[in-house]
């Protein structure tokens, strides 16, 4: 089992965003040492707590300070953007760092309304998305769509293209174009397991994906201790649900806590029903089980223990297995 890191540059209540960016780079090296194969960046807008919207900066600065793990999107909301610039952006990285760049790209504008609109997107955008896959698609591989345009950098780069997504509508995506396929089950699970029997009944070999390749994500929060890893968990879900349902209101503790014990408080969970929680043994068995059930190839771990430290404990706790260490070439992990 290959396992991988998710990184949304989480601020803390006492933070500022700078702190959380500075944290990217300790995050990434611990996750290097722990034999994870890649780390990849969220492009949210508009979110306190959020710092990774300039996805492909934070990636450049993280690259410029490790040294083997591979770096990418998880993802660029494709929608939000031209491909011709993403594909500049993503060409750049990897002539910077090649071999180590990977790109997730998603359909969400990874905001609400009005930031979606302050991004210069309309509702209607997200139905371009597999045209501009395809576009991008042809910028990296040398063969532009688009007569006369080609990226520089970019141009025959191959960044690998990966689709993610929490709906149907990913999984069908990503079968028809042969390419692997992530599902965000660390925060919407419902469809995890209809998307990826989608995914590979309706899967098209290309040439560089003759098979599947499946990414299933889960939240992670792991401690020596099983009870300090309950009560950090407990912590993650009250700032959760505060995040969903607080609106800018204020409730201690004790209040959000009631909330989540009731059956108001069961999307909230539910939202985070994919979260290995406990000392790394357990952490273990919940992800082995996880991969079981899902045939997932790799896992992308979302460390979503509420303090910096944490984060990084939980990152150095649970390494992963021997096997992911080893992997190296995209004919086994793309």
């Amino acid at each position: 089992m290959i396992y991988s890191l998710l990184d949304i540059a989480l601020v803390a209540d006492d933070e500022r965003p700078a702190d959380a960016l500075h944290g990217a780079v300790p995050l990434a090296r611990a996750a290097e040492r722990a034999g994870y194969h890649r780390v990849w960046y969220a492009e949210h807008h508009n979110m306190k707590r959020i710092a990774s919207a300039a996805t492909s900066v934070i990636i450049a600065h993280v690259a410029a300070n490790t040294e083997t793990i591979r770096l990418g999107a998880g993802g660029i909301m494709l929608p939000n953007h031209s491909p011709l610039l993403i594909a500049e952006q993503f060409g750049t990285l990897a002539s910077l760092h090649p071999g180590r760049i990977d790109l997730g790209l998603g359909r969400a504008p990874g905001s609400d309304q009005n930031t979606m609109r302050a991004l210069r997107r309309t509702p209607e955008s997200a139905d371009s998305f597999p045209r501009d896959v395809l576009e991008l698609q042809g910028y990296l591989s040398g063969h532009t769509r688009v007569a006369g345009v080609r990226a520089t950098p970019g141009d025959g780069t191959n960044v690998p293209l990966y689709i993610l997504g929490s709906s149907l509508f990913g999984a069908q995506l990503a079968a028809a174009l042969g390419l692997p396929y992530g599902f965000a089950s660390h925060f919407a699970p419902a469809a995890l397991h209809a998307a990826l029997r989608t995914y590979r009944a309706e899967f098209r070999p290309s040439d560089e994906h003759p098979r599947p390749y499946v990414i299933v994500a889960a939240n992670v929060i792991v401690s020596e201790s099983a009870d300090e890893a309950a009560e950090l968990q407990r912590v993650s879900l009250r700032q959760r649900a505060r995040a969903l349902v607080a609106r800018g209101d204020t409730f201690t503790d004790a209040e959000i806590d009631i909330f989540l014990d009731s059956p108001g408080g069961h999307q909230v969970r539910e939202m985070a029903r994919y979260t290995a929680a406990g000392t790394p043994d357990q952490a273990r068995a919940f992800l082995t089980d996880l991969a079981e059930q899902t045939g997932a190839d790799e896992l992308m771990l979302a460390a979503m223990a509420p303090t910096r430290a944490a984060r990084l404990h939980t990152v150095e706790l649970l390494e992963a297995p021997a096997a992911a260490a080893s992997v190296a070439t995209p004919a086994s992990a793309p």
